[in-house]
């Protein structure tokens, strides 16, 4: 039986579990969820469209990650403060970057890595360039310290972060069956449309 160090407040919610191939707890991260963390452990997403930031402190070592699907919500004003729904970018990004801070981390040591953004719904609007361009255009209004990326382009992709160390591992799921990764976020922006924050919504 392996230990889990207990989450940072409020992340009690987020599955995590024993990874026997790397020796660590991953913890995996969903649409409209992110997690922070301060132990020696990784945390996981698979994103199509969606974003994934990696924004880590290397020197307190601290970080965590998040998963959204849309730039922005048209009734940000209407936002509970104290809501730690994630499936817009532009809450998604700020509160991972008040949880890192409130919890020990650094504005001056944090370095970001974006994931994610692929053109995997074909028939609508192109989501993943709009996720994109919001990423991008969010770290620099901020003045946060990009250091890697890898955006775009037709594949899902696997993410692996480890918050102590800022080292990310990827994969690019050239094998997935897109028309499924469509369905499932097709299925998702519809949700997204028509339920409520606290609806738990698994797209893979």
């Amino acid at each position: 039986m392996h230990a889990f160090h207990p989450t940072l407040a409020g992340f009690e919610h987020v599955k995590r579990f024993w990874d026997s191939s790397r020796h660590k707890v991953m913890a995996k991260v969903l649409p409209g969820e992110f997690y922070v963390t301060k132990h020696d452990e990784l945390i996981s997403t698979v994103l199509g469209s969606c974003i994934a930031a990696c924004i880590y402190d290397p020197v307190m070592g601290i970080g965590g990650m998040n998963h959204f699907m849309l730039p922005t919500s048209l009734k940000f004003d209407e936002i509970d403060p104290d809501n730690t729904d994630c499936r817009y970018g532009n809450w998604a990004m700020e509160i991972l970057v008040n949880e890192i801070i409130k919890n020990g981390g650094s504005r001056k040591n944090l370095k970001v890595k974006l994931f994610g953004g692929g053109k995997i719904i074909r028939s609508m609007t192109d989501v993943g360039l709009g996720n994109i361009r919001f990423a991008n255009a969010y770290v620099k209004e901020e003045g946060l310290n990009l250091v890697a990326h890898d955006v775009g382009g037709p594949w899902p992709r696997k993410i692996i972060f480890h918050p102590e160390t800022g080292s990310v591992k990827m994969k690019k799921l050239q094998t997935m069956h897109n028309d499924t990764i469509q369905k499932r976020e097709l299925k998702y922006l519809h949700d997204i449309e028509t339920q409520d924050t606290s609806t738990d919504i698994e797209l893979f």
